[in-house]
């Protein structure tokens, strides 16, 4: 399953960039990272079969090793892609979350982008050694 972030805003070269890569390089998945302007852009075409989660305020505050589960849960099912949009400065309206399967949330604060695509490179390389049995997350 093809791990896609698609993300307002270009990151350029910054140390939340290099996070970024260091994260997107571990994952054993196929992965892809799509840029858009703030506003405007063209939408890369969803693949078939597959699952939209977007980065939300109002989405739920998952646990990791719940977070894993779902996405072990949609690549077990045969879904193609996990699509991961991250808003510009505004976020999403109500109308585009309704088009989600899953709205999630780091916490109740607010995140400048960049620090929220790092985070959500380093919950998917995360996510995925939880997976395959690795030992980088530790609960408890």
């Amino acid at each position: 399953m093809l791990l896609h972030i698609v993300a307002r805003g270009r990151i350029g070269r910054s140390p939340e960039a290099d996070l970024v890569d260091r994260y997107m390089k571990r994952i054993g998945w196929p992965t892809r990272i799509t840029e858009l302007p703030d506003t405007g852009g063209k939408m890369p075409e969803r693949a078939p079969n597959s699952v939209l989660i977007m980065l939300d305020e109002k989405g739920e505050q998952l646990p990791s090793t719940i977070f894993a589960e779902k996405l072990g849960r949609w690549r077990d099912d045969g879904r193609r892609e996990a699509r991961f949009l991250i808003g510009a400065a505004d976020g999403f309206d109500d109308a585009q979350r309704k088009d989600a399967d899953l709205l999630i949330a780091f916490g109740r604060m607010t995140w400048p982008h960049m620090m929220a695509r790092a985070m959500l490179a380093e919950q998917l390389w995360r996510a995925t050694s939880i997976l395959a049995g690795h030992p980088y997350h530790r609960e408890g």
